[in-house]
């Protein structure tokens, strides 16, 4: 073999673990490098310590918002969960030639602005807001509700609405690759709806269940804008420290150690639902 081809496998390999490197992995490791450095005046401290983690660990405001925000998401994530399940049976039970029209309809959200997606959403919470206006209209309160908008209420409803279709398309593609004879034998031994769904399509739905509720939780644990635009006072959550640390306090040290604190929360949520489906499959 001449060495032209040899040379070129070798560029595209290198090009393959390269380029994850340079822009994954090497932006990673920097923040995990600088949240062991301190700021003093102003100035960066290249000295190494643990002040940035002991700092949150011994801060009861840091724990509180923490623990609220890890709350909050696994919530969103329950809820989404569930309700990904329903909408993603609903259109795997369909006929062939409406799901894919019914797939986006769902998922076509995610191709909206995520800034136009809060602001619509404002638009129905808010005291003059679509919903206040409908439940006046039909005589259930008698002045607007202000708790729909800048409470931790507003956000866990914003939450589940915006990262409502992440749920949705694993679950269903899981669905979607149930072999149809499955479905066929079980009709044909006489298998009621009942028995289907507990023992093939929940079984076999479950990995595209466990990547959706891993989505959401990462994702809205991670979120700091829909809580800073529709939580007020009340949407303190972890994601603004890291994002407050990094763009008002200009504190690089400690919003990056929040920022590794983050990314490890989502990595143990991403390893428990690897070891769950481990389980699963081996059972």
């Amino acid at each position: 073999m001449s060495a032209r081809p040899l040379l070129l496998k070798a560029a595209w390999h290198g090009l393959n673990l390269g380029l994850p490197l340079l822009f994954v992995l090497a932006p990673i490791l920097s923040f995990v490098l600088i949240s062991f450095w301190t700021l003093d005046n102003g100035h960066i401290v290249t000295q190494f310590t643990l002040g940035n983690y002991l700092a949150f660990l011994g801060d009861d405001s840091y724990l509180s918002v923490y623990g609220g925000t890890v709350l909050l998401s696994l919530e969103v994530t329950v809820v989404n969960t569930v309700l990904a399940s329903f909408v993603a049976l609903f259109i795997f039970r369909r006929a062939a030639r409406v799901r894919f029209l019914l797939l986006m309809a769902f998922v076509l959200p995610l191709f909206m602005s995520y800034i136009i997606k809060i602001y619509s959403i404002r638009g129905i919470l808010g005291q003059r807001g679509l919903l206040n206006e409908g439940l006046m209209a039909i005589g259930l309160t008698g002045q607007p509700i202000e708790a729909l908008l800048f409470s931790r209420t507003a956000i866990f409803l914003t939450l589940a609405i915006v990262y409502l279709p992440y749920a949705i398309l694993p679950i269903y593609l899981a669905l979607d690759r149930i072999p149809p004879n499955y479905l066929a034998a079980s009709a044909d031994l006489g298998g009621r709806t009942r028995d289907e769904l507990l023992h093939i399509v929940a079984p076999l739905a479950m990995p595209g269940i466990v990547v959706a509720g891993v989505f959401t939780f990462v994702l809205t644990f991670g979120d700091f804008v829909t809580p800073q635009m529709v939580g007020g006072t009340e949407g303190f959550t972890f994601g603004r420290i890291v994002f407050s640390q990094f763009g008002l306090a200009l504190n690089w040290p400690l919003g990056s150690a929040f920022a590794v604190i983050l990314l490890g929360t989502a990595l143990a949520a991403v390893a428990i639902a690897g070891l769950f489906l481990r389980k699963e499959h081996v059972r």
